[in-house]
């Protein structure tokens, strides 16, 4: 049974039960707290913690979701896989235990020619809470017990476990339940007798059914948690591995030989000419291949691109493990371009969306792989003179700061270093490097934390959303007379707040935007008992809330009459700005390509930036043809109307959305009339294009692998630049004494006049250097074994020192010579010491002599044996410094 069809009888069940089919969320889903969804329930969260009122009373999907914390257990396990495909059923205070059970006995027992699974009876197991574990349930889950039983599994099929393994909860304060999960008896082959308490490898969790009772208010661990009271409603959720039934129904020992993986890793034999099952460490790096090819590629059809943080370095860390485990099965030609397609034929029937965006993600991982390979090739030089460093010091061991070094700024994989390490001698000091990257990821979760407003505790946006949504009444009305709802001071929820604190304020009904969609929040004051009270931000933390910074000038009160009050001129300056991204939008898909999609965006009363897909820069041709499409657009006076319409029916119609978005059921579409423009969209516009004015493209660039970004001005301000420009035209043009269309021929001569100039000046340079060489080397003197040629040259710096020192060491290069050289200036002396063949034969590392020279300097070098140069900041230390060197070459 194809894995595709086990998904789809699933869905079609529950479907046949009253179950809405909610179709997977964006591996992007808007939640602050994850980088991607890692689970089934995670699209309906708030409707199982009750912060949003469920649009349905049951549901069932089948949800995209990736998990790497366990990365670098990718293939040494069958177990750890990233992507994977959660079957799921809920439901919101409808059904309960008893039902629940009685549908996934029924799903997984019925035979396959009715639509079933088919498994049989005798090999399924079960797992419930059992005695003595929790206070509410002191003889264990009966009523879950009972039910299993009524439905005919024996006794000794049931087994009840601890908290650890039969309670859910999210790890954090939230809805919690016992669970009971489904397990199939795969074989004595497979390990010991005595159900899943004896073995969980021969007895295979297939399903999780989560019976969600409490409201947990601390959790501390999976089974030390605080239970704050009931939940208000008794709800289902539960969560079956697709991938682990398709390998039981297709008789398969593992997830990475089902019909949606392995092709990948025949595939990948192919090329290396290695076969599977035949050498454990081929099979790993074969495993690591098809495993991060299925989850790059599903994270790129979702709007991913290869970078440096958060989703998108995850990304580059998948794709660069292909790479890797490809070039150590022996594979050096480029590997992404022939394993994409293949799993991209593979999930196509699950997920369509794969061909629609391919175009998009083969350019962006093509460009990420070459990239790729130029690390490799840049990484590798600077773990080579890393290794020789280590070695001149005395040490067996690579220190983590490089380690780390060339793992954050090159990208260079930390396996790889340990590997090329190995193989010269060295081990790394793991546990250094270990402690940097938790220090860089607790940085950056804390920068994450701040940047998303999640330093207030998110009950208190809970308890206040309890009361209901924000509407957004600023569509039509900039000014509302209307109550504030909810105060949330030093994070929590309260009833007044006093003058001078700041405050986030919740109001009955709202003119204000929150920031969203790229487009800035409004400005503006709330008027207050007296008071004119400056909007400082405006956000929504969680969905329906929209919350007002204040900083107060008079005492607050939840139950206080307001007035709410927009700008007027700044919400018309972001309207311009916000309808001109869609210009520019609409203009790149006409003349670059339909590939050219948002993949992100911020706009501001005269400003924006837009940034799409794309693996090429675009040509200064290119770029003033989409600027003139833009004002031609402009010019046009298109009309700009919005319609709420069905989710579906707006992307029936072609309406361009956001990689994700949360969209609800209802959508507002804008059109630009033609309809030249479709996209859904919450945020303000003009009524038509001609009232953007003008757009004045500022320029263009890179923001990562298969990403470029444009800036715009628009309005006033573009014309206030246009005008700057003209004016340093007319500036030029009288200082050159040209007309304008001469200009630029102008300034070209000068450069290249410059650059003549330049080169006569180096050449002059060069030959008053050389001019130095005979009396430099005339003033060798003796250290112990060595002639030593040391000299002062100030002023000399850089490239010119270094050259001066090889010039040097190539008139002496037949005696064991060494050449120091000091130059630079006065706050900033620089030092190189070079060595000939024999001198280094002979025991003298330049690498060595620079560390023992620049310490009087007060600074440091280093390089290989044959050249290495530092700098420090005390040039009275320059006699000292030549003195340190003398003597170390005379004690060798």
């Amino acid at each position: 049974m194809r894995t595709a069809e086990i998904g789809q009888r699933f869905v079609d069940f529950f479907e046949s039960k009253g179950h809405a089919v909610v179709p997977s969320a964006s591996l992007l889903y808007n939640d602050p707290t994850l980088l991607f969804v890692n689970a089934g329930m995670v699209p309906f969260k708030p409707y199982l913690m009750g912060t949003e009122p469920s649009p349905w009373k049951r549901a069932t999907s089948i949800q995209k979701c990736v998990r790497t914390l366990d990365i670098d257990e990718v293939g040494k396990t069958t177990r750890h896989g990233t992507f994977f495909q959660m079957l799921g059923n809920f439901s919101f205070g409808d059904y309960f235990k008893t039902e629940a059970i009685q549908y996934a006995w029924e799903l997984v027992t019925k035979p396959a020619d009715q639509g079933g699974f088919g498994f049989d009876p005798a090999t399924i197991w079960v797992t419930v809470l059992g005695p003595g574990f929790h206070p509410d349930y002191p003889q264990g889950d009966v009523e879950a017990r009972e039910a299993w039983r009524s439905v005919g599994v024996p006794d000794d099929h049931i087994q009840g476990r601890s908290l650890k393994d039969n309670y859910w909860h999210m790890g954090v304060p939230g809805p919690g339940g016992p669970c009971s999960e489904i397990y199939i008896d795969r074989g004595p082959a497979y390990g010991p007798d005595g159900g899943p308490e004896a073995d969980e490898d021969r007895y295979l969790e297939i399903w999780n059914l989560v019976f969600e009772t409490e409201d947990l208010s601390a959790v501390r661990a999976k089974e030390d948690f605080d239970i704050a009271g009931p939940l208000r409603s008794l709800n289902i959720d539960t969560g079956a591995g697709l991938e682990r039934i398709a390998y039981l129904l297709q008789g398969v020992d593992n997830m990475y030989e089902i019909d949606q993986v392995f092709p990948v890793i025949d595939k990948a034999s192919q090329m290396s000419g290695k076969r599977y099952g035949a050498n454990h460490d081929d099979d790993v790096r074969l495993r690591v291949v098809a495993d991060h090819v299925r989850s790059g590629l599903m994270l790129m059809t979702d709007g991913v691109t290869p970078g440096n943080e958060a989703r998108g370095y995850v990304l580059r860390r998948l794709l660069r493990r292909v790479v890797r485990a490809m070039r150590l099965l022996g594979v050096e030609d480029p590997v992404l371009p022939e394993l994409l397609p293949i799993s991209r034929d593979l999930m196509s029937d699950s997920f369509p969306d794969v061909l629609t965006q391919w175009d998009r993600v083969i350019g962006a991982a093509t460009a990420e792989e070459e990239t790729f390979r130029r690390t490799l090739s840049a990484g590798t030089a600077m773990l080579d003179a890393a290794v020789v460093d280590t070695k001149a010091a005395g040490s067996t061991t690579l220190s983590g700061d490089k380690a780390f070094q060339l793992h954050d700024t090159y990208g260079f994989p930390i396996d790889l270093t340990l590997e090329m390490a190995a193989e010269q001698g060295l081990q790394v000091d793991r546990e250094k490097f270990t402690a940097l990257m938790a220090e860089q990821r607790a940085r950056a979760k804390a920068d994450s934390k701040a940047k998303k407003g999640l330093l207030t505790d998110p009950e208190a946006y809970s308890q206040v959303r309890a009361l209901g949504e924000t509407p957004f009444l600023g569509y039509t009305d900039l000014t509302v007379d209307t109550t504030v709802t909810g105060i949330i001071a030093n994070g929590a929820s309260v009833a007044a707040a006093e003058s001078g604190t700041v405050v986030e304020v919740v109001l009955a009904e709202t003119p204000f935007y929150a920031e969203m969609g790229g487009q800035d929040s409004d400005s503006g004051i709330i008027r207050a008992n007296g008071f004119d009270l400056e909007v400082l931000d405006v956000q929504r933390p969680v969905p329906g809330l929209i919350v007002h910074k204040l900083r107060l000038d008079a005492d607050l009160a939840v139950g206080d009459s307001v007035t709410a009050q927009v700008n007027p001129a700044t919400r018309f300056g972001a309207c311009q700005a916000h309808t001109a991204t869609h210009v520019i939008h609409a203009a790149l898909r006409e003349i670059v390509g339909p590939s050219a999609t948002q993949a992100g965006s911020y706009n501001k009363p005269g400003y924006l930036r837009f940034d799409f897909s794309a693996t090429e820069g675009l040509s200064d041709s290119l770029k003033g043809e989409i600027e003139e499409r833009c004002n031609i657009a402009i010019h046009d006076d298109f009309e700009v109307t919005d319609t709420q319409m069905p989710l579906e029916e707006a992307k029936a119609m072609g309406a361009m959305a956001m990689f994700g978005e949360k969209y609800p059921p209802i959508v507002r579409v804008v059109e630009l009339a033609g309809p030249w423009s479709r996209e859904l969209c919450g945020g303000t516009h003009v009524a038509s294009t001609g009232r953007i004015g003008m757009l004045s493209l500022l320029g263009e660039q890179s923001v990562g692998s298969g990403t470029r970004r444009v800036e715009a001005l628009v309005s006033t301000d573009a014309f206030h630049h246009m005008a700057a420009e003209r004016a340093l035209v007319n500036e030029l043009t009288g200082i050159l004494k040209v007309q304008p269309d001469q200009l630029a021929d102008r300034v070209a001569k000068l450069a290249a006049d410059l650059k003549d100039a330049e080169r006569k000046l180096a050449a002059a340079r060069t030959r008053e250097l050389m001019g130095q060489v005979d009396d430099i080397v005339a003033g060798a003197t003796p250290a112990g074994s060595f002639d030593l040629i040391a000299a002062k040259v100030p002023g000399v710096v850089g490239n010119d020192l270094r050259t001066l020192a090889s010039e040097v060491r190539a008139r002496v290069k037949d005696r064991p010579a060494v050449v120091t050289l000091i130059g630079g200036t006065d706050d900033k002396p620089a030092m190189i010491v070079a060595t000939t063949e024999s001198a280094r034969s002979a025991g003298a590392k330049a690498g060595a002599l620079i560390k023992a020279g620049t310490g009087p300097i007060g600074g440091r070098g280093g390089g290989k044996d044959d050249m290495a140069q530092g700098a420090g900041s005390d040039a009275s230390g320059i006699d000292a410094a030549l003195r340190a060197v003398n003597a170390e070459l005379s004690a060798l």
